[in-house]
């Protein structure tokens, strides 16, 4: 389904998520749409929430499977014309012709909205805008001819400009027969109320230790630390196989370890985690950093309000927490910081700030926060 181009819907080392055999770990949102589907209250628009990479496209792409499947609105029913029984599950076989046209990325009753490709620069586009969008009421037309259902996924929807966003709303309002639009958002608070309100949510949640493990494995990434891993993506299988083909849980460990001397740093260290994290070749390194710094201090904050966490990220994790973040006026600090750091990181890129400086003004206010903590 893919070129060379980069797709903002794929992870990288893993399936995409048309192509995933299974999906795991999603019992209750799949049960929920089967259930709205056979009582005959199928709504034209659905929102798919949770957080990244726990399998919220995989579910889009099962449910445009199963209702692309189901034949034009006039299909006679079983043998005898009776009734075909009710569905029991959204599973189709990968040998479907229906199922085989996604695969192919040519059904012509489905349409995909993602960012685009920037053809002068060869990079994805920071937002969906408002052409494929529009574009909509071509496929609608150019769609309608055998009478089956069409398919509409839009991933990811909190990625839509103001005016793309406008523009769906207008499908939601009035959507053509037999046509159900899937969006798919990360953090739906950013869509427009309006949109929300058109729309039934489906709900994907974060995954466990063993489902985590067995969706890992499924994408072709085996992990032994299953606990370790849980802890530091949040039950995202997304951010998990980015974990594992970067070696995240040794960077998260050495991060731990160096961060272990708080309320004081050991500024040679941090100086040197800095420099690794800049220069050539440093281009997954850096900001792998940057998100495993935020995720301690995530970790850190709440922490402080909900006790030590049960699972740790890396040998130490906890111990070192706990030190840090003792009672909920210390989580107030950290959690003070996590949002200072988020607006100093997107300033610091947004100008090209050194990589190497944007680390280590990170490490010293951790080490600020730390000291001013454990001296109360």
């Amino acid at each position: 389904m893919s070129d060379d181009r980069p797709e903002p819907d794929r992870i990288e080392g893993a399936p995409h998520p048309c192509e995933t055999a299974r999906l795991i770990g999603q019992d209750r949102a799949q049960a929920d749409f089967l259930k709205a589907y056979t009582s005959g209250r199928l709504h034209s628009g659905w929102l798919i929430t949770g957080p990244k990479g726990v399998g919220k496209a995989t579910l889009a792409y099962r449910i445009a499977a199963f209702l692309l499947a189901e034949g034009p609105e006039d299909a006679g029913g079983g043998l005898f014309g009776d009734a075909p029984p009710e569905p029991t599950s959204l599973e189709i076989s990968p040998d479907h012709p229906e199922r085989r046209l996604i695969l192919a990325g040519s059904h012509p009753r489905l349409a995909v909205i993602r960012r685009a490709v920037n053809e002068k620069t060869g990079k994805l586009q920071a937002e969906i805008t408002a052409e494929p969008v529009r574009d909509l009421k071509k496929f609608f037309h150019m769609s309608a001819a055998d009478g089956g259902r069409r398919v509409v996924i839009v991933d990811a929807a909190d990625e839509m400009n103001v005016t793309a966003a406008n523009s769906i709303l207008k499908e939601l309002e009035e959507p053509p027969a037999r046509t159900t639009i899937l969006l798919i958002a990360h953090q739906p608070a950013r869509l427009l109320p309006t949109i929300r309100s058109r729309c039934r949510e489906l709900r994907c949640v974060p995954l466990q230790a063993e489902a985590m493990a067995e969706a890992m494995d499924q994408a072709g990434v085996h992990i032994d630390e299953r606990e370790a891993m849980t802890a530091l993506t949040g039950g995202s299988v997304g951010e998990g196989v980015r974990l594992a083909m970067h070696d995240g849980l040794a960077l998260y460990a050495e991060l731990i370890a160096l961060l272990s001397r708080l309320p004081h740093i050991d500024r040679p260290a941090a100086l040197a985690l800095a420099e690794s994290c800049a220069g050539k070749g440093a281009e997954v390194r850096f900001p792998l950093v940057i998100d495993l710094l935020e995720q301690f201090i995530a970790r850190t904050a709440r922490a402080g309000l909900l006790g030590e966490p049960d699972r740790q990220g890396a040998p130490g994790e906890a111990r070192l927490i706990g030190k840090l973040a003792p009672d909920d006026r210390a989580a107030r600090r950290w959690a003070q910081l996590q949002q200072d750091l988020s607006a100093r990181i997107r300033h610091g890129r947004a100008v090209n700030l050194d990589p190497a400086a944007l680390i280590l003004d990170m490490l010293f206010k951790i080490e600020e926060v730390a000291q001013g903590v454990t001296a109360a």
